[in-house]
């Protein structure tokens, strides 16, 4: 069974090569008997891989089981995974199966690994080292044959680490790790759940599916979904019942989403769909705007460097020198290791754009007695005029191709038109 029929089996959607790899691991690993450790951010559909690996392995005859670890409170997970005898502990009035002896000769799914408790982590080590474990308040020793898939959303290394987790376990248990990777990161897929779970809610309630449109189309894939497909499914849920409009537009998508949370704002990716929100054009042009700013001091600060290294220049001498180890001293520590600039310098610059210090070069009309001079040249703060310029440059860079300029600049093609045309731009 290849890939595309194991998503319409199990109703799975998308086509990000994250997914379909985790997919083909599974199908891969499920005839074997390794622990399989799966990875994912809460949401992201991670209960869906061990029913495959089950279907898909010789145990797909024996019991299926899946246990929520976080769920069960300390200090009755081991008699809910292990058993225990009658009288074991206080309400304990008859002897009972656990899981792994129910689990036999199946398959079972410990989900939420990483809330086990050490002690419980010890037990699971036993299992599947040995194939054995004890019920809680007996000393018999008991066999199992069981496969175990566990799940979990916590970044295990950072357990480890912080001695929440026992090491040796998770090596025993990610004999082949499954990774599944966040909705973010699954751009293309976004919207066809958007549209899938539309579909689905509109059959439920027996209404018409809702659509959106194109900058809401954005807006969606734009956005982080830090709760995954399960943040995804719910919002689409909420839309479709109360709004009475069945076309939602951006500002109406805007105000189902979660933007209190700095992580949860609009993540700046480039995509290929057209029509993106005016607010998160804006947001794209101000960030190049400042990225830009602080690239050109650098370039400037190694441009000045450069020149004051060069043997054949001119002597600088003085105020202009300290001006120029001001540069190097304000810097963020960029040019730490650049050596300290001396009262006298060799130098010789011809022009340097704003923000910068620009000396003026020596012809053979000039005096003699005269001294370089500095000019400061004031920098417009305007981001309009900032705005302006990229533009300018983006399609300056490309013969005025603006499809290539509005994709160099982060924005779409229609708002390039728009700001060429509200700022009067030749081009």
């Amino acid at each position: 069974m290849d890939v595309q029929q194991i998503k319409q089996r199990y109703g799975i959607i998308g086509n990000a090569y994250g997914l379909n790899r985790a997919i083909d691991v599974a199908v891969q690993v499920a005839p074997t008997d390794l622990s399989v450790l799966i990875t994912g951010e809460s949401g992201t559909g991670k209960e869906v891989f061990p029913k495959i690996i089950h279907q898909h392995s010789a145990r797909k005859h024996g019991p299926y089981i899946a246990v929520n670890c976080g769920a069960i409170p300390e200090g009755t997970i081991d008699s809910e995974l292990f058993g225990h005898e009658k009288g074991a502990f206080t309400g304990a009035l008859a002897a009972r199966k656990g899981y792994f002896e129910e689990a036999d000769g199946g398959t079972i799914f410990l989900d939420e690994i990483g809330e086990l408790p050490l002690n419980t982590q010890v037990r699971l080590l036993r299992v599947l080292e040995a194939g054995e474990f004890i019920k809680v308040g007996s000393s018999k020793v008991l066999k199992t044959d069981v496969r175990v898939v566990a799940a979990t959303n916590v970044v295990m290394e950072k357990a480890i680490k912080e001695g929440k987790f026992r090491e040796d376990l998770y090596y025993r248990l990610s004999s082949v790790p499954i990774i599944i990777p966040p909705l973010r990161d699954r751009i293309e897929d976004i919207y066809l759940l958007f549209r899938k779970f539309s579909n689905d809610f509109a059959d439920r309630y027996r209404m018409p599916p809702i659509k959106l449109t194109d900058e809401a189309k954005e807006l969606l894939i734009r956005y982080r979904w830090p709760g995954n497909v399960r943040q995804l499914k719910n919002i689409t849920e909420q839309i479709s019942v109360i709004e009475k409009n069945r076309e939602i537009d951006a500002e109406t998508l805007a105000s189902y989403i979660p933007y209190h949370i700095g992580d949860n704002l609009p993540a700046l990716v480039e995509t290929e769909h057209k029509g993106a929100a005016d607010f998160s054009n804006e947001r794209e042009i101000l960030y190049k705007v400042l990225f830009d700013m602080k690239n050109d001091m650098n370039d400037l600060k190694k441009l000045v460097l450069e020149m004051l290294q060069d043997d054949e220049c001119s002597n600088v001498k003085g105020e202009h020198a300290q001006i120029i180890k001001k540069l190097y001293d304000d810097g963020e520590g960029a040019l730490m290791d650049t050596p300290a600039v001396t009262p006298t310098v060799t130098q010789h610059v011809t022009a340097v754009a704003t923000p910068k210090v620009r000396f003026a070069e020596k012809t053979e009309h000039d005096d003699p007695m005269i001294q370089d001079t500095e000019e400061f040249v004031e920098e417009s703060l305007s981001l309009v005029d900032k705005e302006i310029e990229l533009i300018k440059k983006a399609l300056a860079k490309h013969n005025g191709k603006r499809k290539y300029a509005a994709k160099d600049l982060g924005i779409s093609e229609r708002t390039l038109y728009r700001k060429i045309k509200e700022y009067n731009i030749e081009g």
